[in-house]
C-alpha cells in the first residue's frame, strides 16, 4: 500500500456503492484524482444485493456492468476494498486521512478461477445473502465483484484450510503473510457515501422476527428472488422449505416510529409494492397466489404513481390499511398470524399467512457526529449540509433516507462540490 499516492488536489470517496460509484465516477470524470475506499471486498453495496429496481423493474445488473467498466477506464481512479477511515484531521483543501486496510490475503495474480474455494471445506454465513446462506471461507464475494478477486477469510488463517488453499493455487495468489495495514493520505475533498443498514428487525418485538422463522425483511425477499442466491429463485420458507404463496408484507417495519426511527424511510412502499409484483413472475398469473399489503399510507409519489395503480389493479394484491399490532405463530404448521384493526370499517382481524415480509426501514451506517469535527448530523444521524467552509460532503443515503435514483442525484451533486474545492486549490498553487 505504500504505492498510494494523494495529494491536496486528491478527492476521497468513502463507499463503494452506487452512490460512492458515481461520485468517484463523475469527479474523476472532470479530470481530478480521486481514490474510492470501500470497506467491503467488492463494490456495489446494496443495490448489487437487489434483485430488481422500481419502477421499471429491471436488473441492476446492466447499470452496474456500466459503472464498473467507467471505473476500470478512467486512469484518474484508484479504488481500495477492505478499506475503512480510522480519522479525519484538517480543513477544505488539506485534509489528512488515515485508512485502517484490512489483508485479504489474496493478491493481484487471482484469475478467479477458484481452485482455492474447491480446496477448503469450512463455511461461513455468506453476508451477501443475509446469513440466510453459507460459503466457502475462500471466496468470491459475488458473481459481478470487483475486483474480481477471491477472498480467503480470516476464520481459517493459521489452520490447514489456509495452507491448503495456496497449495490449490497455480497462479501464486494468496499471501497467508497479510498484515491489516494503516496509511495516511492527503486530500482535498472527501465525499461521504457510506449509505444505509437495514434497522433491525429484532428490535420490533412484537413482529417475532427473531422468533418466527416464517418473518423476514424485504432486504431478505430480494435475495431469494436471485437464482444465485439462498433459495435458488424461489419464495421458500425458512421454517420448512415449503412454497409460500400467501405473502403478507408489513410496511413502516421500524420507520415513523418515535421508539425506533423516527424518520419516513421513503422506500419501504415503493419495495413492497415491487415486490408484491413478483408473485405473478414466480408462480404465473393463473395461480392462486396473493400478497396482502398492510400500511399506513401509501407513499408512491411523482413518476411512482402511475406503479402504484397498476398494482392496485392487480387481483392478486390485497390492500389492508393497519398498522399490524402483533404477530403470532402456529407451532404446528409454521404459519404466521397478523393481528390488528382494519381501520377501514375498523374490525379485528387475525390473518394467515406463509410467509411475512417486513418492509424494513433505513438509517445511516455511519453516525455523521463521529466522521469528523465539523460534521454535523440531523436527529437520525445522517449528514446535514452546511456552509461552515468544509470540504467534507455527504453522498446519497449518508444524506437521508434516498432510492438509487434519488441516491445518483446526491452524489452527482456531492462531486460538483468537491471539484469546486479542487479547482479553488489548484488555482491558489498555480
Amino acid at each position: 500500500m505504500t504505492d498510494v499516492v494523494a495529494t491536496n488536489e486528491t478527492v476521497l470517496v468513502v463507499g463503494g456503492g452506487i452512490s460512492g460509484m458515481t461520485a468517484a465516477l463523475e469527479t474523476a470524470e472532470c479530470g481530478k484524482d480521486v481514490i474510492l475506499v470501500e470497506k467491503e471486498p467488492a463494490l456495489g453495496g446494496r443495490v448489487a444485493q437487489l434483485y430488481k429496481y422500481f419502477p421499471k423493474l429491471c436488473h441492476p445488473t446492466c447499470g452496474m456492468e456500466i459503472n464498473l467498466g467507467r471505473i476500470k477506464a478512467n486512469p484518474h481512479l484508484r479504488v481500495m476494498t477492505m478499506t475503512e477511515v480510522a480519522a479525519v484531521d484538517g480543513k477544505a483543501g488539506d485534509y489528512s486521512v488515515s485508512l485502517k486496510v484490512s489483508p485479504r490475503y489474496v493478491n493481484d495474480n487471482c484469475t478467479a478461477c477458484g481452485a482455492c474455494a474447491q480446496a477448503v471445506t469450512s463455511e461461513i454465513e455468506d453476508p451477501f445473502n443475509y446469513g440466510m446462506s453459507k460459503m466457502k471461507a475462500a471466496y468470491l464475494p459475488f458473481n459481478m465483484a470487483y475486483p474480481q478477486r477471491y477472498v480467503i477469510d480470516s476464520s481459517i488463517i493459521g489452520t490447514p484450510e489456509a495452507d491448503s488453499a495456496k497449495a490449490a493455487c497455480k497462479y501464486d495468489a494468496i499471501d497467508l503473510d497479510m498484515k491489516e495495514q494503516t496509511i495516511t493520505i492527503k486530500a482535498g475533498a472527501i465525499i461521504w457515501a457510506t449509505g444505509w443498514r437495514p434497522y433491525d428487525a429484532a428490535k420490533i418485538q412484537p413482529y417475532g422476527y427473531d422468533r418466527f422463522a416464517n418473518v423476514i425483511t424485504s432486504l431478505e425477499l430480494e435475495r431469494m428472488m436471485d437464482k444465485f442466491g439462498p433459495t435458488g429463485g424461489k419464495f421458500l420458507r425458512p421454517s420448512d422449505g415449503k412454497e409460500a404463496k400467501n405473502l403478507a408484507f408489513i410496511q413502516c417495519a421500524g420507520s415513523r416510529d418515535r421508539n425506533h426511527l423516527k424518520h419516513c424511510s421513503r422506500i419501504c412502499c415503493m419495495a413492497s409494492l415491487k415486490q408484491s409484483t413478483y408473485i405473478g413472475e414466480q408462480f404465473g398469473e393463473e395461480s392462486d397466489a396473493s400478497a396482502s399489503i398492510y400500511y399506513i399510507d401509501i407513499r408512491a409519489i411523482d413518476r411512482f404513481e402511475n406503479f402504484y395503480k397498476a398494482v392496485q389493479a392487480d387481483p392478486k394484491v390485497k390492500f389492508v390499511k393497519s398498522k399490524v399490532a402483533n404477530i403470532t405463530e402456529d407451532p404446528e404448521t409454521g404459519d404466521v398470524i397478523l393481528h390488528g384493526v382494519d381501520t377501514e370499517g375498523y374490525h379485528r382481524y387475525d390473518n394467515r399467512h406463509d410467509l411475512c415480509v417486513l418492509a424494513i426501514g433505513m438509517e445511516p451506517s455511519v453516525d455523521a457526529s463521529e466522521i469528523a469535527r465539523g460534521v454535523s448530523a440531523d436527529m437520525s444521524g445522517f449528514i446535514e449540509f452546511n456552509n461552515d467552509g468544509g470540504a467534507i460532503f455527504g453522498a446519497g443515503c449518508a444524506t437521508n433516507a434516498l432510492d438509487v435514483n434519488r441516491s445518483v442525484q446526491s452524489a452527482t451533486a456531492a462531486a460538483l462540490r468537491a471539484v469546486q474545492v479542487i479547482n479553488r486549490v489548484s488555482a491558489a498553487e498555480s
